[in-house]
């Protein structure tokens, strides 16, 4: 059995907690696309981590963590962040890496920064992170894959070749010092060091997994508006964000993915530039980001404060249709306890005229949004444990965007803890 677990909005849903939950009844949770600039924030009894390279089940002795050929492998940051958990007490999870995913490389870094300098007030509000150059290499066949450490005399040649044009752009783009090729063969060597212990052939892992009955979890990172195909492009990520790819970016046939678990804000958020219609602003963003999440609303990769928004219907049931969405987690639903009234987003005016659909990126920037006002519950739903005990409002809150969205919600987060999650019946 293969459930994906993903984003519907722009990422910062509260995937993390829900893939802690369901990791608890999977054998191998499964990392499918991006790199280390997102990052999944998890509170359990070990204590508060935030993820940004190893999938969110690495807490359980029972399981085992992949990282797929879809990621953007960066090695002595994958290397640190196992040290870090051990240290904190997490006993050593046991990881597998695929031979097929592509190096990150430490270029790539200063390219992403070197780039978004360039651009200035231009940019695309990276995390700087390496992910869009990595990418680029990626599909242009200039990048690294786990295999090729393991053959120094070609891994040496094709060194030279790369740095050719890469310290091109150096000198002449961005006149920034160029890579040096024997410095980069010893990093290079240093990471397969690093990274030989965990890597094999994850496609005939998870075969033989799926044929001895095992149950995979696929986590996804960011969410369906990052997409760079379906997302509020260009302002997106540079993998697809999309449960589609978990078949790709994993190594396993598409019709083996049988529940797609979308998570859902109960408001919206979002890190980085890029197109929010139902933002909102002062002190009213101010308020509900200093009492969302868990201390907060800032970026678990980059401690920037997220941007805020009303829930966005528009966007959320767009999100979970071109996730594929089977069910709905609707995650944070405890921030709202605070609120009179709860203004939902659900339509968009474009051009005078209002639509439901989601539209693409040079529509989105016209865009104003068209709300129904429900009444708040005014007091606090954690430990609240069953979904009939949640009041009156706050059901009526959940049953319309689950009427909005056009799935069920089956699964409704009340807080940040692992247990605090309220299962629900449909």
């Amino acid at each position: 059995m293969v459930k994906a677990i993903v984003g519907a909005n722009w990422g910062d849903e509260g995937k993390g907690k829900i893939t802690d939950m369901l990791a608890k009844d999977s054998d191998i949770i499964v990392r499918y696309q991006g790199g280390s600039n997102a990052g999944h924030t998890i509170i359990n009894n070990y204590g508060k981590f935030a993820l940004h390279l190893l999938p969110s089940g690495v807490f359980y002795n029972h399981t085992t963590s992949v990282i797929g050929n879809g990621v953007a492998l960066n090695i002595p940051y994958l290397v640190k962040e196992i040290q870090s958990l051990v240290d904190q007490g997490v006993p050593m999870p046991k990881i597998k890496v695929s031979d097929r995913a592509q190096i990150l490389m430490p270029y790539h870094i200063l390219f992403d920064q070197y780039e978004e300098e360039r651009l200035g007030g231009k940019s695309f509000g990276s995390t700087k992170s390496g992910i869009a150059p990595f990418y680029s290499d990626k599909y242009a066949k200039v990048g690294f894959q786990v295999s090729e450490l393991f053959d120094e005399a070609a891994l040496r040649e094709k060194i030279k070749e790369v740095c050719v044009q890469k310290n091109v752009l150096l000198e002449h783009l961005y006149h920034k010092p160029a890579i040096d090729e024997e410095k980069l063969y010893q990093t290079l060597l240093d990471y397969r060091d690093m990274v030989e212990p965990y890597v094999c052939d994850v496609s005939v892992f998870l075969h033989d997994a799926m044929k001895d009955g095992k149950t995979i979890l696929l986590e996804g990172q960011l969410g369906s508006l990052k997409d760079p195909d379906f997302g509020i492009y260009p302002m997106v990520t540079s993998s697809s964000t999309l449960a589609a790819y978990g078949a790709i970016g994993a190594g396993i046939p598409p019709y083996e993915i049988k529940d797609i678990v979308t998570v859902v804000k109960a408001y919206s958020s979002a890190v980085g530039a890029g197109e929010f219609v139902s933002e909102i602003f002062g002190e009213e963003a101010d308020e509900l980001r200093r009492r969302g999440g868990d201390g907060g609303e800032y970026g678990a990769t980059t401690g920037r404060p997220r941007r805020m928004g009303w829930f966005d219907a528009v966007a959320s049931r767009y999100g979970c249709r071109m996730q594929g969405a089977t069910e709905v987690a609707l995650t944070v639903l405890d921030v709202l306890g605070y609120l009179d009234e709860l203004p939902v987003c659900i339509g968009y005016e474009i051009d005078g005229k209002v639509t439901k659909d989601f539209p693409t990126t040079s529509k989105l920037k016209k865009a104003k949004p068209v709300y129904e006002v429900l009444p708040g519950w005014k007091c606090e739903i954690r430990g609240i444990k069953n979904y009939e005990e949640l009041p009156e409002n706050c059901r009526k809150y959940i049953e319309f965007i689950e009427k909005e969205l056009e799935v069920p919600v089956t699964l409704v987060s009340n807080g940040p803890g692992r247990e605090e999650i309220i299962h629900r019946n449909r």
